[in-house]
């Protein structure tokens, strides 16, 4: 394989905004589950902060979008894309999709993105929880082949 700078970069450049989002969730402390709890708490004992962190991350979402939007490479990177484009609309998948990810996210107060940053901590909840989803993936997968 030959030494390609473009793909080095773009690697380099994958690492470190993963890392930065990575340390994001660590400071606005989206890895701990009582903190997550207790913003899902809106009855109880509300702590709206994390609604904070969400606003940003939409505001950096749209900023970004304005300049993948006007790139060359936007075709390259929607035919990578993991999803095909050909649904549109809210069908039974999402609706059962999104009520499994908010029960999870709900009882457990983890997201697939935090559980992927708490493997770091060593805590024996953080692998149990990953260990879980990983095995939720792969039963939606199997699912999904048998149909």
């Amino acid at each position: 394989m030959a030494f390609n700078n473009s793909n080095l970069f773009k690697n380099l450049l994958a690492l470190l905004l993963g890392l930065a989002f990575g340390l994001g969730l660590i400071i606005a402390n989206m890895t701990n589950p009582a903190k997550v709890l207790a913003f899902l708490d809106v009855a109880g004992d509300w702590d709206p902060s994390l609604a904070f962190v969400m606003a940003s991350a939409l505001l950096t979402l749209a900023i970004a979008q304005r300049f993948i939007k006007n790139s060359p490479e936007n075709l390259l990177i929607q035919s990578q894309s993991s999803c095909d484009g050909t649904q549109s609309g809210i069908d039974k998948n999402l609706l059962l999709g999104a009520a499994t990810f908010g029960t999870g996210w709900g009882l457990s107060g983890i997201c697939p993105g935090p559980a992927f940053v708490g493997l770091s901590s060593g805590e024996i909840s953080s692998y149990s929880f990953f260990a879980a989803m990983l095995l939720g993936f792969m039963a939606f997968n199997w699912v999904n082949r048998h149909h």
